[in-house]
């Protein structure tokens, strides 16, 4: 992508990473560049630095923008912490958390409304995710809920879910995803990490005396996960192009300076001991024992961004050879850039797994044909149409197999079903299905209902795989769209429909025609159920797959 006259939105952009992507960036002469951080105290500082540099272009008008986008909108200034501690604000988070997707929830969220705000046509996504997620630690939480099990709160109960890492990590990216669809955003790169630094599950730097902690493990689990799901956005249709470099090694540096030692934004306090106690008195609450100085401690340190500060001795044991070792923040902008404006790497962790994954083979086609020949002959051998036993899901699935296995019922090919009378189908299925035992128990056995012509009866069995919700309608349209038989003459409306644009695609052609479609074996226009399911599953719910 040429990014002049682009706007990029740089998420996290106020790190040490985010800055140098924006100094590399700059060259290129986008027409905004947004950099967003947690803060606006951080952003305003990070827009005023880039706009203070000689070196730098003056093309880009840069943007402060700030907030936290794994909160909703009306809470993205907020910190985190305090948001949980509040039983309304915690509830309204835990709604948008746990339920469906909807618009609403889309509209309410902070990186879906920044991403409708602005309508990047680039984002580069610098936000440690999985050091997010996973200092929420989850641990804790779990032991704090078992300690206190017998007199457990709903507080308690809430404030535990939502620590828990995957519904937060699936949300954020199909927040991400859809708000990206409908901000027209063509590119999306993540700045991702291994957990480890590049090191195995012997990494000696740890958060605990496990050798690595759990809650590591959990930083590194989280951030593989977050890499599959970028990897399957990079496959979804109508996506934009994904693409992520993964630092495998310590980054370092911002600056080295002499002064205040701070830990997350505070000055480390100097305490001296008042006295020396015996070891069996050292742990037992002794007062008296230490007082605070009065000063803060200071020091020569090297500050490596969001990693914190390093003495000489940290920084050099974490980077010796062997160890963690170190890449630079200006080498991974590098990289993002480079990737960004079409030019390959090497480094793009989504391409790497496209290339070495296993996908669809020739031989697997030809041995499907002969699975579907013998199946067919032992079908017609028992003189059975098994149609659909609900093990695939979704029960969609199903409820569109038998449907077709209806149609094929009542019409010879998809040339009459093209052209069929919908209250007259309607009439003639439900008879078909009152009739024949055996379709109808087939139906209702695997736990799909038979909704009636009328649109006001239904058949069930005792199990329903897609039953109302608390409070859902039984009429609601989405119940028999989702998993029923449907026979009311709105549906078959819908197949006749169907057909017509099935018959379109194939255009009548074959194998005369050349190779410019995607060709079945056998008769285009007979009537399939697996090729009719294929066909609603590939076009009209926009499920098919990019990439072979």
């Amino acid at each position: 992508m040429d990014m002049k006259g682009r706007n990029v939105l740089l998420l996290g952009g106020s790190g040490l990473v985010g800055m140098s992507v924006a100094r590399e960036l700059m060259p290129h002469s986008p027409a905004r560049l947004i950099v967003c951080g947690l803060t606006q105290a951080d952003s305003q500082a990070a827009v005023d630095e880039l706009l203070a540099d000689p070196a730098l272009g003056r093309e880009t008008r840069v943007e402060a923008e700030w907030g936290d986008i794994f909160l909703p909108e009306s809470m993205r200034e907020r910190r985190r912490s305090d948001v949980v501690a509040d039983p309304a604000l915690r509830g309204k988070l835990l709604d948008d958390l746990y339920g469906e997707l909807t618009e609403e929830v889309l509209t309410r969220s902070a990186l879906g409304t920044m991403l409708r705000r602005h309508k990047p046509h680039a984002i580069v996504d610098a936000i440690n995710t999985a050091t997010v997620l996973a200092y929420q630690n989850v641990f804790d939480s779990a032991a704090h809920l078992r300690e206190h099990a017998d007199t457990a709160s709903l507080a308690d109960i809430e404030t535990h879910l939502s620590t828990l890492y995957m519904p937060q990590l699936i949300r954020h990216v199909q927040v991400a995803l859809e708000g990206m669809r409908r901000a027209g955003t063509g590119l999306y790169v993540k700045i991702g990490t291994s957990g480890t630094g590049g090191m195995g599950l012997n990494v000696p730097f740890t958060h605990s005396e496990e050798r690595p902690s759990r809650m590591l493990l959990a930083k590194a689990g989280i951030a593989g996960a977050h890499t599959l799901l970028l990897y399957l956005m990079a496959r979804t249709p109508n996506a934009p192009a994904v693409k992520e470099i993964k630092p495998t090694a310590a980054i370092s540096w911002k600056r080295i300076a002499y002064g205040e030692v701070k830990r997350g934004g505070r000055a480390v306090q100097c305490w001296d001991a008042t006295r020396d106690i015996p070891l069996a008195d050292a742990f037992d609450g002794t007062p008296d024992v230490y007082a605070e100085t009065g000063e803060s401690l200071r020091g020569v340190y090297l500050d490596a961004g969001e990693n914190g500060l390093f003495s000489l001795g940290e920084f050099e044991t974490l980077t010796a050879l062997g160890l963690m070792e170190f890449i630079t923040p200006e080498e991974i902008a590098q990289d993002v850039v480079r990737e960004m404006t079409g030019h390959p790497t090497g480094h793009d962790v989504v391409a790497a797994l496209d290339a070495s994954t296993s996908g669809p083979t020739y031989r697997a086609g030809i041995m499907r044909h002969a699975a579907m020949e013998r199946m067919t002959d032992l079908e017609r051998e028992h003189e059975v149409d098994s149609v659909a036993y609900e093990m695939l899901g979704p029960p969609r699935l199903s409820k569109l197999l038998f449907e077709s296995a209806i149609l094929s019922r009542l019409y010879e090919n998809l040339d009459e079903v093209a052209k069929l009378d919908p209250a007259d189908t309607a009439a003639r299925a439900e008879q078909l299905v009152r009739g024949s035992t055996d379709l109808r128990v087939r139906i209702l056995s695997i736990g799909l209902p038979i909704l009636l012509a009328g649109g006001d009866r239904l058949m069930r069995g005792p199990a329903v795989r897609v039953p109302p919700a608390a409070g859902q309608p039984s009429s609601d349209p989405r119940l028999p769209e989702n998993g029923w038989v449907d026979l009311r003459p709105s549906n078959w409306r819908k197949w006749c429909t169907r057909a017509a644009a099935m018959l379109e695609e194939s255009g009548g052609a074959g194998a005369d025609q050349g190779s410019q479609r995607d060709l079945e074996a056998g008769d285009p226009r007979s009537i399939r159920p697996g090729r009719m399911a294929a066909w609603v599953f590939r076009v009209e719910d926009r499920g098919a797959r990019m990439k072979r």
